[in-house]
């Protein structure tokens, strides 16, 4: 990653909920923010992945490091009990969490059950408007949310199938959400990455071809790393993207432009 002489962000408390593993698109996010001078907080799902994430931790310096799983009551307003409890505000929360049941996610959308569309929708989608709902009254100086999404938001990608229809309504929270916390200086992008090889996107039928396509038809020929996906992220936690709001940002390589 190219060297950032200027912290931009110091003295900025980031939340970062979402990392499983070092090929983590949230952690090309925290990584992106602590680079730029941003202290960072960071959730782990369970025993089984804190494993994996607690050396992320450590290596990002991270003074809060606390279980959460959105399905489980409580445990998110524990999270943000911590975060006013050791820093009294925040400046940035990213939401980086997406989970469709198996058979739901690869029988296509005529066939999922309504069990695993709402189940899908509530970790993928409200838990976010529900991360913002807390994280609103910690932003005491005004701030930045982030949710990730997808092409298949917009369009039909193959494969995505419940997943689709999902994102689109995140994309349609982030613009909701931009209008009721714009008063208070708190700006709400969704981040959409290219195809990446990530733990998440290997549930994907096909996965494989789609990342040959994308550097096929994409205008520079490549794929995007999480590392794009953390700078392009963290500009837009700036001061330099201050009057930026409720968009729909494209880290792709191109890719959204072509037919």
């Amino acid at each position: 990653m190219t060297t950032i002489a200027t912290p931009v962000l110091k003295g900025q408390k980031a939340l970062v909920m979402g990392i499983a593993n070092e090929f983590s698109i949230a952690y090309g996010c925290a990584k992106a923010f602590h680079r730029l001078g941003a202290e960072i907080a960071v959730t782990y799902l369970n025993e089984k992945a804190r494993a994996y994430v607690e050396p992320i931790a450590k290596e990002l310096e991270s003074p809060i490091f606390v279980q959460m799983d959105v399905q489980k009551p409580g445990q998110m307003e524990a999270v943000f009990e911590e975060v006013g409890s050791k820093w009294g505000k925040l400046d940035i929360a990213l939401h980086s969490i997406a989970f469709a049941p198996h058979q739901d996610l690869q029988g296509g959308l005529l066939n999922c059950s309504a069990e695993g569309f709402s189940l899908a929708m509530d970790v993928s989608c409200h838990s976010f408007v529900r991360m913002a709902r807390l994280a609103a009254p910690l932003m005491v100086d005004g701030g930045t949310i982030f949710a990730m999404s997808y092409y298949g938001a917009n369009k039909v990608v193959a494969n995505y199938n419940v997943m689709g229809p999902v994102k689109a309504a995140l994309e349609a929270s982030v613009r909701y959400l931009a209008y009721e916390l714009g008063p208070q200086g708190i700006r709400v992008h969704a981040i959409s990455p290219g195809p990446i090889k990530t733990r998440a996107a290997g549930g994907l039928k096909d996965f494989d071809m789609m990342l040959n396509e994308a550097v096929t038809q994409s205008p520079v020929h490549d794929l995007v790393d999480i590392d794009d996906v953390g700078m392009a992220t963290a500009y837009l936690a700036t001061p330099f993207a201050r009057r930026l709001t409720g968009s729909t940002f494209y880290v792709d390589a191109g890719l959204n432009i072509m037919s």
